[in-house]
């Protein structure tokens, strides 16, 4: 994936990214942005393998969920009653399989609409024999408003999502107070977020925006630890021995 022009991309993950448009105000119901004015990715430009396309083909009907504005029966989706966490922007799908297998006691609903990203992952489920995963290959903003059903999520991830190095960009970062104040309605009671970034302004932000929804507590008394299931990528490792720092956060929702 590609940062868009004159957005540096930073030393670790591809990154999920965010575009608002002429009124960053506007608001839908439940609080949620208003779907033509901010969405969770810009397209990029990209090219799919011949494997990824091979998996498309495949695995994406037992794989890929429809996006539909009606709630998600994850019972029916995954073919189980299990906790459910919803990833937003997965890249290359390489964490999320990593984890996903560290944990198959979890389903995994995972948002991405690059199409390259989508076949990767397919091509890591069927050759990891992964069952826990489903993709919605849309707009997570708009999955979040119409697919999620209030307190259904036993957590979120965002991971290394574009950072928007410039000032006069910042107001395009996807982790703002309207989207956390959505995330944080439909986490249940002890549900978490969990958020990753390789650039400290954006840590610095999303640790206040995380900080000041109400619904929200913050699990260290500022960066937590990285998780055990999150893994460190050979970009993030690659990162970490020229001296760049990772910041994790960690918070759960407080009982209702």
């Amino acid at each position: 994936m590609q940062s868009p022009a004159g957005c540096r991309p930073g030393p670790f993950y591809n990154r999920r990214v965010t575009e608002h448009g002429p009124s960053d105000d506007a608001r839908a119901p439940e609080g949620v942005p208003h779907p033509r004015t901010i969405r969770s990715f810009v397209r990029r430009a990209g090219r799919t393998t011949t494997g990824q396309a091979r998996a498309m083909e495949e695995l994406g009907p037992s794989f890929i969920v429809p996006y539909r504005p009606e709630r998600l029966d994850y019972a029916a989706a995954f073919g189980r009653e299990a906790p459910t966490v919803l990833e937003i922007g997965f890249g290359m799908g390489e964490a999320t399989a990593h984890i996903a297998a560290l944990m198959p006691q979890v389903n995994f609903l995972c948002c991405e609409v690059h199409e390259p990203g989508v076949g990767a992952l397919l091509k890591r489920i069927g050759e990891q024999d992964l069952a826990n995963i489903r993709i919605v290959a849309h707009d997570a903003v708009e999955v979040l408003a119409h697919m999620i059903a209030p307190a259904s999520l036993a957590g979120v991830h965002i991971f290394f999502p574009d950072p928007w190095h410039k000032l006069r960009h910042n107001k395009r970062r996807l982790v703002q107070p309207p989207l956390v104040a959505t995330l944080a309605d439909r986490l249940a009671p002890g549900g978490y977020i969990h958020c990753a970034t390789d650039w400290e302004p954006y840590a610095q932000q999303m640790l206040q925006v995380l900080g000041d929804e109400p619904a929200l507590r913050n699990t260290a008394s500022d960066y937590a630890p990285r998780p055990h299931y999150r893994p460190l990528t050979k970009f993030e490792n690659r990162g970490l021995k020229l001296g760049h720092g990772v910041w994790d956060l960690v918070f759960t929702r407080t009982a209702a």
